[in-house]
């Protein structure tokens, strides 16, 4: 009973969950902007706790920072901060954007039974409009996510404010996650993650990728309301321009994975291992892979409640 009741949704969150409409369109179209899924309540304890997280409050830390993690400290400077596990290390994110409710949209997305907690990351965005690293190049999730065995994850993009056009807020190429992958160009790594990537390789990729699939490039810029959610599939193109609103853009992602996913061993070009952040946190499997269902850093956001068999016939 007691993990029956954990993931029960009142009949006020089931209203909020997509219907088989919405779903039909997450499946053709990639993306799937939510129904009201935070009070604006919900919504400013978190923005608090970020402003606490910023001055050096940590409800835990982690206990070592893998060498690709994205971690923003002051002396970086006013540049776009990213900062990995936040669900991990802020309990009020953690309580907040990984409830149930939440966990069940991505679940009816992905078609899953039971959705976990893949990772997050703080996001802030100086208002500055001549801040380089504000400009988010086209690329796509599960490039940074090759040891996964599923090619189903989710992406929940939540701002902290309305997000708009100006604000620099996502952009997605519609449809884009159902096109073929076409073969890499000579040295490029798909495997890195954008930042350390050329832009403009990016963007020429991106070019060819639709000319490969004989498609049109449909730019789609997500208007995001205070309380809604965009959520996008790990293999739809996604970018984000330049704030220009004269304030700071303040979002939190929050990733997703489906029931089945596992650690997978994949070679990167060079033919080294390919590694993910979590591989150097999450407990192991019984062979000695890292285990991706790890309660501390990839607990179950949502599993599909099962009846309660009868007490012997008893009432």
């Amino acid at each position: 009973m007691a993990s029956n009741k954990k993931f029960m949704l009142t009949d006020e969150e089931m209203e909020l969950l997509p219907t088989e409409e919405d779903v039909h369109f997450y499946r053709e179209h990639g993306w799937y902007l939510s129904n009201r899924l935070f009070t604006d309540e919900e919504i400013d304890e978190v923005r608090e706790s970020t402003e606490r997280f910023y001055g050096g409050h940590r409800d835990r830390r982690l206990p070592r920072k893998p060498p690709a993690v994205a971690y923003w400290a002051p002396q970086y400077g006013d540049v776009q901060r990213h900062n990995d596990y936040i669900a991990y290390e802020n309990a009020t994110v953690s309580r907040i954007l990984c409830k149930p409710l939440v966990g069940a949209v991505a679940a009816l997305l992905m078609a899953t039974p039971e959705a976990r907690l893949w990772s997050s990351t703080l996001i802030y965005k100086p208002g500055r409009r001549d801040e380089p690293s504000n400009v988010v190049p086209w690329h796509i999730d599960l490039h940074h996510w090759s040891v996964c065995t599923s090619e189903n994850l989710v992406t929940a993009f939540v701002p902290l404010h309305d997000c708009r056009e100006e604000h620099g807020t996502l952009r997605v190429i519609d449809g884009s996650h159902n096109w073929k992958a076409l073969p890499l160009e000579a040295g490029d790594d798909e495997t890195q993650h954008f930042a350390n990537r050329d832009p403009e390789t990016l963007e020429r990729t991106l070019e060819r990728n639709a000319e490969y699939n004989n498609t049109e490039l449909r730019k789609i810029s997500l208007a995001v309301e205070k309380g809604k959610v965009s959520f996008h599939h790990c293999k739809t193109y996604h970018g984000s321009g330049p704030n220009l609103s004269g304030e700071p853009r303040r979002v939190v992602t929050v990733r997703f994975q489906d029931r089945d996913n596992e650690y997978r061993e994949f070679r990167r070009p060079g033919g080294e291992n390919a590694r993910y952040s979590h591989d150097e946190l999450v407990r192991r499997t019984g062979d000695g892979r890292p285990d991706y269902s790890d309660p501390d850093y990839c607990p179950v956001v949502w599993r599909q409640p099962q009846p309660c068999p009868a007490e012997d016939g008893r009432r």
